[in-house]
Formats: C-alpha cells, structure tokens, sequence
C-alpha cells in the first residue's frame, strides 16, 4: 500500500467520526422502527389526509432516531406515518444511508408499494431530510414512483450535492480520496456535487410531472451548501427558507429534520395545501 493510502484511511475515519458526532448521542440507539405508534400497518388514511406520509431519513440516520419528533406530530394531526431504513452497509449498524443511493432507492419502492398494498391507498406522500429528500426524486424518475407519489416534501435536502460547508472542494488535493470514499461508503460519493448520480439525476430538469415538490431550506445549513442548491426548478415547485418564515430560527442542517416545530408546520402545509396556515415564530408552539 502507497504512502498516502495509509494516510488517508485513518482521516477517512477521523472524517466519518466526525460526522457522526453531529447525532444526537441520546437517540443514536435505534435497531428498526416501532411497529406501533408510527409503522402501524393497520392505520387506514382518512378522507381529510387519505395519503400515508413515509418518513425517508438522510445519511447516517435511521427510521427512528431521524423522526423521534416529526412522527408523533404528524400522527397527532391525524395521519398514517411509516418509516424506513435504507442504504445499510453490511457491518455498520444504526448508521445508514451509505449505500449506493440508486440501490437505495430500489429499497424506497418497495417499501411504498408494502404500505400502499396495507393502507388501500392509492398514492404516498413522502417527506426526507437531507438525502432522504433527494434520493427518492430518483425512484421518482427512473422507478416509476411518480404514479405512486402526490408529493415530495426535502428537509434540507442536497438536491444538486453536499459539499460540506466546501470541503469536498479539497478532494483533488488528496489523490485517491474520492476512490476511496467511493469504494467505502458509496452513498457519501454519491452526494458530491459533479458526482454520476447527480449528473444522471439532474440531467434533463429537476422534476416530473404529476408530482408536488417543496423545498424546506435553512440558511444556516453546514451540509447541502451553499443553501439555494437546495432549491428545485420546475413547474410545480415550492421553495421555502425558513428564515423568511422566522427570522430567529437558527436552525441548521440536522435540527431542521430533527426537531424544529417552524420546519414541521410547513411540512403539514405541504402535505395539506389546501388547509394551510401561516408559518411564523410562533408556530414552534403550535
């Protein structure tokens, strides 16, 4: 083994330590979603929210630890939730979403055809954080799920790549990194903006017809930068910064997904435009 392979492999490491210290230590415990509360096969929709909404958590999360708020808060207005877990390496529990995201996706499909099958619902509406909201606009394009989808709602989602506050910028400065991170945790490769998934994906438009997509972006995002990247084009597209809804909201990349109130009343809105209500400082209480 060359010199700088030995070098790089502990810092790959020393990255990965890195970013998983952004977790939350108190939920970086969960092995699978609960079967009851959220995942409850037997919730039928009902004629006010007649989709089931399916939680897609990002990189490094999980179908429990990424939704320990945003869950109960949708089911406490009435809707059938369910999430899941994708992206698993083998080896690496808890920590996902560091599979090759197309394979990851393939696993999105079949898990909204097993809860439209429980639920007799027609179509799904999805919300994801980070990856989780830019990995499903591939099922959405190449797997068919537009005919399975009403609407695409991204938590901070790195739509056009994650450059980490510009650090993937550094990678031609260290020959090998991207083969390796690539070769270890292909679902990270993925995310680099230039990268063939995101050409692939992005080529050709943003979005689909037939499905509802909003954008929920910070300002203060560290991960999907610069944050308007975040932001889709189309036709049917909403794009949101959540401190044009509330100037003292200082959340970033992972306390948008994970707990902030300000973010979960525009996610109800996009799933219910048509019983909307303005989104301001105060609805961390509602």
């Amino acid at each position: 083994m060359l010199p700088w392979k030995r070098v790089l492999r502990p810092l790959t490491a020393l990255l990965l330590a890195a970013a998983l210290a952004t977790v939350p230590a108190a939920t970086a415990h969960a092995s699978g979603a609960p079967s009851t509360g959220w995942n409850d096969y037997s919730c039928h929709p009902s004629a006010a929210h007649p989709r089931p909404v399916i939680l897609v958590h990002g990189t490094l999360g999980n179908s429990v630890d990424n939704w320990l708020s945003l869950a109960p808060y949708l089911e406490d207005r009435g809707y059938c939730v369910f999430s899941l877990d994708y992206g698993q390496l083998n080896g690496v529990p808890v920590f996902y979403g560091l599979g090759p995201i197309a394979a990851s996706a393939q696993q999105l499909s079949a898990f909204v055809d097993k809860v439209l099958t429980a639920t007799g619902a027609a179509k799904a509406d999805l919300v994801g954080h980070s990856q989780g909201g830019m990995m499903p606009r591939y099922y959405l394009r190449f797997l068919g799920g537009a005919a399975r989808v009403n609407a695409l709602v991204g938590l901070a989602p790195d739509n056009h790549g994650a450059t980490l506050s510009g650090l993937t910028n550094l990678l031609p400065y260290f020959p090998g990194a991207s083969d390796l991170i690539k070769a270890t945790t292909p679902g990270l490769a993925d995310q680099i903006p230039g990268s063939a998934f995101l050409t692939q994906l992005n080529a050709g438009g943003d979005t689909v017809p037939g499905v509802h997509y909003t954008v929920i972006a910070t300002k203060y995002d560290e991960v999907a930068t610069p944050w308007q990247s975040q932001y889709l084009s189309g036709s049917d597209v909403t794009n949101v910064l959540l401190q044009d809804l509330c100037p003292l909201d200082l959340s970033e990349h992972v306390a948008i997904g994970l707990f902030d109130r300000i973010a979960f009343h525009e996610v109800a809105n996009a799933l219910d435009p048509a019983h909307a209500t303005a989104t301001t400082c105060a609805s961390a209480l509602s």
